[in-house]
């Protein structure tokens, strides 16, 4: 019996399988959490410990440039347009240190404080902010690297360079922040259009998908039309199993249906599935009854026909019928019917053994008579050679009786073979008697006499008729008598005159 998968599988399915923006948010969210936060623009990072004993710091006290690992790109499935970056300005034009450690950017023709750097040289207080300016240069580069890959979907990068764009607006750093908003500009132009097409493309997979899902419910809800008991339910069983898996695989590596849309077609295909089982195990219910009626009812025959075995062959009769009776008793299931018919069928044999060795016996008693029989055919011969029918018949009348008192003799195909031969004498000698009775009966002589007697009288008279016609010379005549006088010559010839 072949069982359906329960609804456990796909019970929760709907709601777990993530969206096509949950899954990717993935690669987003790693990139997010490699951003190191933007710097306050008021930062002094002189503030942030006890000042140091000398006016002047020495060199190595200088805090350690942090220096980002290499990021492993993921192989791009497909290229796309490459954003070209704005070359910057050098860095030395657009920071200033005053003489009490301030540092400040130009944004234009206008300076902007970023912070203080007292307690260093220019240069270091410069090279410090320059650092953080290249940090987010390379967050901006990373993201036009991503977007040419195509590692990550469109619209994650648009939430990550909304990110990045705030922390390089206002940043507390010295470089070409100008050149840094516009490359994040062009860089989202190309973001824009690549998600306008990624939602088109997913509008399209979703519609591909519905379309799936609907024929996948469709073929199930026809199974489940079909009338129970014209279904072979151990190939509709595994069909369903398909049908089954094929939903599942769809659920879980395509792309999000719609709730509504998914729940209602989910409760379709988990409808019609419930019906199929609920025909399956109805039809198995009655099978098993079935079977057990049709099992105690042989079991009954059996026993019957082994109590046959003590009637020999005088039992084949009986056992017979107990095998039409078999017959309609229906099926009890593979293996009880075979044990059930195997117990029949050897009482069967016992009967039909019986009568095996009876006729054997038979056989064996019946060669003398056998031997007889040809001895009479033999004698039998001189039917035909007697030219008298009388005669031949008495002969023939001596040998039947002679044939009777042997008897029958077996096997059936020598008797058959030897009654024929003995037929066809028979045959013969009848087909000679009525010949003669034919050209002998009193009755058609008589008639035949008639007959000829008045031919004879017509036959004179055409002759005279014939020579009046040749003395008148009167040609129609003549050959009208001609004509007259053949046939009747040709009709007494017939009739032996």
């Amino acid at each position: 019996m072949t069982d359906f998968p329960t609804d456990d599988a796909v019970s929760d399915d709907l709601e777990a399988t993530p969206t096509v923006d949950e899954a990717t948010d993935a690669p987003a969210a790693v990139a997010e959490a490699g951003d190191a936060p933007a710097e306050d623009a008021s930062e002094t990072p002189a503030e942030t410990a006890d000042a140091p004993a000398t006016p002047e710091p020495a060199p190595a006290a200088a805090a350690p440039v942090p220096t980002p690992g290499r990021i492993p790109l993921p192989k791009p499935p497909a290229r796309r347009a490459a954003v070209t970056p704005i070359a910057p300005a050098p860095t030395a034009s657009f920071g200033r240190v005053d003489a009490d450690g301030t540092v400040s950017v130009r944004e234009g023709d206008d300076w902007r404080v970023v912070g203080e750097y007292p307690d260093g040289t220019p240069d270091e207080a410069l090279a410090y902010f320059e650092r953080k300016y290249a940090d987010l240069a390379g967050e901006v580069t990373l993201l036009e690297v991503r977007h040419r890959s195509g590692g990550a979907s469109a619209s994650d990068l648009r939430h990550t360079s909304q990110t990045v764009r705030g922390r390089v607006v206002g940043a507390a750093t010295v470089g070409d922040l100008a050149a840094l908003e516009a490359r994040l500009d062009a860089l989202d132009a190309l973001l824009t259009e690549a998600t306008a097409e990624e939602a088109q493309a997913q509008r399209q997979a979703v519609d591909a998908a519905i379309a799936e899902r609907t024929a996948l419910v469709e073929r199930i809800e026809a199974i489940a039309a079909r009338d129970p008991r014209s279904i072979q339910w151990k190939q509709t069983g595994t069909e369903v199993t398909e049908l089954f898996a094929q939903w599942q695989n769809h659920q879980a590596t395509g792309p999000r249906l719609p709730k509504s849309l998914g729940q209602q077609l989910w409760k379709r295909f988990r409808d019609a599935r419930a019906t199929l089982d609920k025909h399956r195990r109805e039809f198995y219910s009655g099978l098993d009854e079935q079977h057990k009626s049709a099992r105690d009812a042989k079991s009954r025959l059996v026993e019957r026909a082994e109590a046959l075995a003590s009637r020999g062959e005088d039992g084949i009769g009986a056992y017979r019928t107990l095998l039409d009776e078999w017959k309609s008793a229906g099926r009890a299931g593979k293996k009880a019917d075979d044990a059930l018919w195997a117990r029949f069928k050897a009482a069967g044999d016992a009967l039909y053994a019986a009568r095996g060795e009876r006729e054997h016996a038979d056989a064996e008693a019946s060669k003398e008579k056998i031997e007889a029989k040809r001895a009479l055919l033999v004698d039998a011969a001189a039917v035909a050679k007697e030219k008298d029918n009388t005669k031949a018949r008495t002969l023939l009348t001596g040998i039947q009786r002679s044939w009777d008192d042997i008897g029958r003799v077996f096997p059936r195909e020598a008797e058959r073979a030897l009654d024929d031969d003995l037929r066809k004498i028979e045959q013969a000698l009848k087909a000679r008697e009525d010949a003669d009775w034919k050209s002998n009966n009193p009755e058609t002589k008589a008639r035949q006499n008639d007959m000829t007697s008045q031919l004879r009288d017509a036959i004179a008279g055409l002759e005279a008729d014939l020579e009046k016609a040749k003395a008148s010379k009167d040609k129609g005549a003549i050959a009208k008598a001609t004509e007259a006088l053949d046939a009747r010559k040709a009709w007494l010839k017939a009739l032996g005159g």
